[in-house]
């Protein structure tokens, strides 16, 4: 596995900013995303609908372009977490963790032994099909760049934040701020007392426990009050609304009078 500048750089107490992608599954999309200035890109396998084999092909092209390819996977499940993996992607997210007991189990199914209990394969795409592989050095390689990101997103998950941060090998705790909400019973108030304390709360044991906060912002001005809040790994939005308010906006000029 090839090393991780993000990871580095989060673990260092420096931040990461990339984009979520959705929709276009190109093959450009990656260096797109590369030239653009991005740290990372997450590619959505949760709500998006792509299997494995679309995942295969956009890791096969992101690892060509100067940006670190993620997955958020669909579930807390080996082979959900380990496959992507297994392709080439850099990191996996992992959504709807509440408990300390599912953070272990994202942890484990993303690193080789000792620290886990992921299969081994070797020469394949995140060894980038190398004919001589020392399967020792490819393990703890593995190991040292994989970013592991957990999602608390619901109220559950909110109260045991600070046992989930607790998890040796978790490095980012990334706030899924439509689902807290849901689940909170205050769908989409962002503003709400109640979110900006959960949030508040969030942030604290991240600082605590020693992981990067993570976060999705919907604008600019979002972003840099984020980052002002404390969080460190953001994903400015993502390929569907981006491309939808630029177009909205180019139009919109086109045909002012």
């Amino acid at each position: 596995m090839r090393t991780n500048p993000v990871r580095r750089d989060l673990g260092e107490g420096k931040t990461a900013l990339g984009t979520m992608v959705f929709e276009f599954a190109t093959p450009g999309i990656a260096r797109i995303v590369a030239a653009a200035g991005a740290d990372f890109v997450i590619f959505d396998q949760e709500h998006s609908g792509w299997g494995i084999d679309t995942i295969r092909t956009l890791m096969a092209t992101a690892r060509a372009a100067d940006v670190v390819p993620l997955v958020r996977v669909p579930a807390t499940q080996y082979h959900s977490i380990a496959r992507p993996l297994d392709v080439g992607a850099s990191g996996v997210m992992v959504p709807m963790v509440e408990t300390a007991e599912q953070a272990v189990l994202v942890v484990s199914s993303a690193k080789y032994p000792p620290q886990g209990n992921r299969g081994a394969a070797f020469g394949i795409a995140h060894d980038d099909y190398e004919a001589q592989v020392d399967p020792m050095s490819s393990m703890q390689n593995a190991n040292d760049e994989a970013l592991v990101i957990v999602q608390i997103e619901t109220r559950r998950g909110l109260e045991n934040v600070e046992e989930i941060a607790a998890v040796e090998g978790v490095d980012v705790l990334w706030v899924g701020h439509n689902d807290l909400t849901n689940s909170m019973g205050i769908p989409g108030q962002f503003d709400h007392p109640d979110y900006l304390r959960a949030v508040d709360r969030f942030l604290e044991v991240c600082d605590y426990k020693g992981k990067a906060p993570g976060i999705m912002s919907t604008s600019v001005d979002e972003a840099r009050m984020q980052l002002e809040q404390g969080f460190r790994c953001v994903a400015y939005w993502g390929d569907i609304w981006l491309y939808a308010s630029a177009l909205r906006q180019g139009l919109a000029a086109i045909r002012e009078d």
